[in-house]
């Protein structure tokens, strides 16, 4: 997880829909939504985030105006004994109504037309209790019970996942709990291994498929060794029975009461961690009956020494049975993750022609830059995959991975190596304090393992790509991405000395005991001590757009500015929050710290067209819908939980065209 410290129609409308149809019938979407809703965190069940909608298209989006804004009226600026939130929801838009949440885990449902409230649920959360990822909530997940009449209380189900670990069923309709789900319309879902209140939570919708509901869970990095299970379960929509779990990694014995360094395994070698968990969005096949689950590192992040081996199936992606959980099929994207390489960005689902024949896959990035792109039914790599040689450890205990799969196709999207040579600063001065920093490290490109010197990291922890993921135009087969460029340093300390330099905090960054481990771990990101920018050549963050065909890049952009009103700072900054496409041939995307704009983008050409400012920065995916007649924009507008320096509000913002008089 990522842990901070400071138209002219290009296509007919008929035919893009009947492509979307025909990836997704009807009959097998279980939001029972259209094409021209937004029934899922991305869309539709596959995560494409692409909406058929060109009412709004490159000749007309600069005339876009705000429609609505709708207050959630949840803001907290951690003081007063409470923790900073954010608001990182998408909307879901079903039959007229939108369905969201605030960072208190509120559900809210708004007219889509008018941004009218029509009711809230309040789950009544301890807004005070620790959440590692501060407190988030990125949106619920839809369900249509069809053998429940129409009219009928509960026939369509909103279902949520909390930070402090339930899973709340609620009407649609009134925003009643389903009473007939768990107790009273809620489960509990602390019943894991190694269960700790804020270390464990939820911060991303569940998935729905096969009348189950999926969820995973959200596990603090690098307090300790042996951090809470990451099962992934699956629920019974209607009961919320439980139908079935899967374990990323192997049974963990917990440490003896006679032992502090763990339980040896089979090999003799101490076996203790946690984690490999599921904290992303994931996404369903409904025609194959699977659930795409991408997982996390294995804890602690940045020592394996108590996790010998691959670690599998942290760091992955896998296909599950939905009905049964069975596995399978695996593919491990960071062998033996040193570095929280974590697989953050969601799955999506789509079709490219490969060879002459069309093949259906799933696109997965990953925080190193990396696309693999996995043939949906078998796992095997459509692009050739190549485990190469990669720097090992000098740590004391520590086995690094002899290799790492290396895709040949699309390039990475990310920069992985920066030489001391190469350090970039925005005076000479800037230039050599990052010169500086970067001699001082370890420092052989990607995969360069953690160190008692300190070590370099590119791209460092924030990604590449991260939770804000990617978009998918089919009729074109561009993937749209976008990823950061932003190095960072990553120190192990001894044990005994740990607290001592916690005490002496020489170096401005994060201090994590890593409990139970020899070592603890600094990690910042490099920035020159002056003014404070990355230590890389900009841009910092990228948009890019990818031919999955071919797996060649197509364009490549700055996106967003670091400094949006000081022209002499360069264009491209990090960004938390993705893109989406729609069939007017535009990109849409906020999602850049500190920047609070919103912004369109030419899918042909990757020309910036439209920006429109915001309250603050949208640290969300944005989606769009049609309502009485016309096409919507909406995006979450209320700042990132972790960055201190942005404006908070509690905004959930729409945009749309002029009406024709």
């Amino acid at each position: 997880m990522l842990r901070f410290t400071r138209s002219i129609f290009v296509f007919a409308i008929g035919l893009v829909c009947a492509a979307t149809a025909k990836a997704f019938p009807q009959s097998a979407n279980p939001a029972g939504t259209t094409d021209n809703e937004w029934g899922y965190y991305g869309h539709d069940p596959g995560g494409t985030r692409y909406s058929p909608l060109a009412q709004i298209n490159r000749q007309n989006v600069t005339q876009l105006k705000v429609a609505w804004v709708f207050h959630t009226g949840d803001i907290s600026d951690g003081t007063g004994g409470k923790k900073r939130s954010g608001l990182e929801t998408t909307p879901l838009l079903i039959e007229g109504t939108l369905y969201l949440t605030s960072g208190f885990n509120r559900v809210f449902a708004v007219d889509a037309a008018t941004g009218k409230q029509r009711w809230v649920y309040d789950p009544m959360i301890d807004i005070a209790q620790e959440y590692g990822d501060g407190l988030i909530n990125r949106g619920v997940a839809a369900w249509l019970d069809a053998s429940r009449a129409k009219g009928k209380p509960c026939r369509r189900r909103i279902f949520e996942a909390t930070l402090d670990a339930r899973l709340i069923a609620l009407d649609a309709a009134t925003g009643d709990p389903c009473m007939d789900f768990g107790n009273r319309g809620q489960i509990s879902l602390r019943d894991v291994a190694r269960y700790i209140p804020g270390e464990y939570h939820m911060t991303s919708p569940p998935a729905v498929i096969d009348d189950v509901v999926v969820v995973g869970s959200a596990i603090d990095d690098n307090a300790r060794v042996d951090m809470p299970s990451g099962v992934v379960r699956a629920f019974d929509a209607r009961t919320g029975a439980l139908r079935w779990k899967w374990e990323p990694l192997p049974p963990n014995d917990p440490p003896s009461a006679n032992s502090s360094a763990g339980t040896p395994s089979g090999d003799g070698k101490i076996w203790r961690t946690g984690a490999g968990n599921a904290w992303t969005a994931m996404v369903v096949d409904p025609e194959r009956h699977l659930v795409f689950v991408p997982t996390g590192s294995a804890s602690p992040d940045y020592f394996g020494g108590f996790r010998p081996g691959d670690n599998k199936w942290a760091n992955s992606i896998v296909a599950l049975r939905a009905k049964t959980g069975e596995l399978v099929w695996g593919f491990q994207l960071v062998h033996h993750d040193l570095w929280d390489f974590d697989t953050a960005a969601p799955p999506l689902l789509a079709t490219i022609e490969h060879d002459g024949k069309s093949v259906p896959v799933v696109i997965q990035g990953n925080k190193t830059g990396f696309i693999y792109v996995l043939n949906r039914d078998t796992g095997v790599p459509v692009f050739p995959v190549e485990d190469r040689p990669v720097p090992q450890s000098d740590v004391p205990g520590e086995v690094t991975s002899p290799t790492q799969p290396f895709p040949s196709a699309p390039p990475a999207l990310a920069p992985q190596k920066l030489s001391a040579e190469d350090a970039w600063g925005i005076t000479p001065e800037d230039r050599e304090s990052c010169r500086a920093q970067l001699k001082a490290m370890r420092n052989d490109g990607i995969f360069t393992p953690p160190s008692l010197q300190g070590t370099l990291s590119t791209p460092g922890n924030v990604g590449g790509m991260n939770w804000s993921g990617s978009a998918y135009d089919a009729q074109r087969g561009l993937l749209v991405v976008n990823t950061n460029n932003v190095p960072a340093k990553m120190r192990l300390i001894p044990a005994d000395k740990f607290w001592d330099e916690v005490d002496k905090h020489e170096e401005d960054g994060e201090y994590t005991r890593q409990a139970g481990a020899p070592f603890g771990i600094f990690r910042n990101f490099v920035f020159a001590k002056a003014h404070r920018l990355p230590c890389a050549r900009p841009p910092w963050g990228m948009l890019s757009a990818v031919d999955m065909n071919s797996g060649t890049i197509r364009w490549q952009v700055p996106l967003g500015s670091f400094a949006p009103d000081n022209p002499a700072v360069p264009q491209g900054a990090l960004s938390l929050g993705g893109p989406i496409v729609t069939a007017g041939g535009l990109v849409f995307i906020a999602g850049v710290l500190i920047d609070p704009e919103i912004r369109a983008f030419d899918i042909e050409t990757g020309k910036e067209i439209w920006k429109a400012q915001l309250p603050t920065s949208g640290g969300a995916t944005p989606m769009t819908y049609e309502a009485n007649g016309r096409q919507f924009l909406v995006i979450a507008a209320g700042g990132h939980a972790k960055v201190t320096e942005e404006k908070q509000t509690d905004e959930i913002v729409a945009f749309t065209l002029p009406r024709i008089r």
